[in-house]
């Protein structure tokens, strides 16, 4: 009775917007709640969710949000220890229903599958990783993966190819320390914290160990002689440090767009929305000495934000 019951209730409207890191889920996200004003934007990022690191973990800035509220992003105190995914499933799901409450409907933002599954399923087994490695790579491992979810949803893919996904990946990697990053990492560092076992919730962001390593032999605040501030051994710990955090964001966002595909495979109904030639645009601007201009906003809006406009819009009037 219990689960007739629950199959065919009225459930609450949730928009989802999915993709790799990188990928414009965020612009894409406060555009339509600008356009639809019903809306309100909950962080599904793991690591966005804790307070702290704004820019190593790539937080959407205040001034962008365009004063639509926004959840869980910044709010999770890290001393707290982990915020797993049953946590984010607790949370988002009293945030979701204190919106619908209010005749709002939520946009969940945010790579994290995990985060992404935990809270849309009608049965989350804390117990069970759907997601594990060991068995990604099984032909029937995707059966595991439930359709059956708690909310009437409506999936928008943010897809790029990968190439360049990545050059782009290698670009903002840089913009982040152009911003500050490094003073950023410096600030948060911690003597002592480069133990693999301690790393739980914030100190899990990609920077923070690649850069422990490096401020092991090379201390942050410590005034630099002479001889140092040319030193090829402090330069080339530097580069490898960096290049570290750019091979590591790249394969975080393969091992996302691989999750993303087998969560399609499953049944889950992603509606894919090609953003390549838009990213295109910017890397191909910036080589030139551009700004990513009116080229890659023309074609934002024809491939990504129009056709996700029409998609919405339809969820909307079902």
């Amino acid at each position: 009775m219990e689960i007739a019951s629950s199959r065919h209730r009225r459930k609450d409207k949730v928009l989802v917007i999915m993709g790799a890191t990188g990928s414009g889920k965020s612009r894409l996200s406060v555009e339509l709640a600008n356009l639809f004003p019903c809306f309100e934007i909950i962080n599904s990022d793991k690591i966005q969710v804790y307070k702290g690191l704004d820019i190593t973990t790539n937080k959407i800035p205040f001034h962008q949000r365009n004063n639509i509220p926004h959840h869980l992003i910044g709010d999770i105190d890290p001393s707290h220890g982990e915020f797993s995914p049953s946590d984010f499933r607790r949370h988002a799901g009293d945030i979701i229903s204190d919106i619908i409450s209010r005749r709002k409907l939520p946009i969940i933002v945010g790579g994290s599958n995990s985060f992404i599954h935990a809270l849309l399923v009608e049965r989350f087994n804390p117990e069970s990783n759907i997601f594990d490695e060991d068995s990604s790579s099984s032909s029937s491992s995707s059966k595991t993966i439930s359709s059956d979810l708690r909310y009437k949803c409506c999936f928008l893919w943010m897809d790029i190819s990968f190439p360049v996904l990545s050059e782009y990946l290698l670009k903002r990697v840089d913009d982040m320390f152009d911003s500050g990053m490094v003073d950023e990492l410096a600030e948060f560092y911690k003597p002592g914290s480069d133990n693999p076992d301690n790393r739980t919730g914030l100190r899990k962001a990609i920077g923070v160990p690649e850069f422990d390593r490096f401020f092991i032999q090379y201390p942050p605040g410590e005034p630099l002689i002479e001889d140092e501030v040319h030193n090829p051994m402090r330069e080339g710990a530097y580069e490898e440090a960096v290049k570290a955090i750019k091979d590591n964001t790249c394969q975080l966002a393969k091992r996302q767009i691989g999750k993303i595909l087998r969560l399609k495979r499953a049944g889950w109904d992603l509606r894919r929305l090609d953003a390549t030639e838009a990213f295109r645009a910017v890397l191909t601007s910036d080589s030139h000495g551009g700004d990513g201009g009116e080229g890659y906003s023309g074609i934002w809006k024809k491939q990504v934000l129009e056709p996700s406009v029409k998609i919405v819009k339809r969820f909307l009037m079902e």
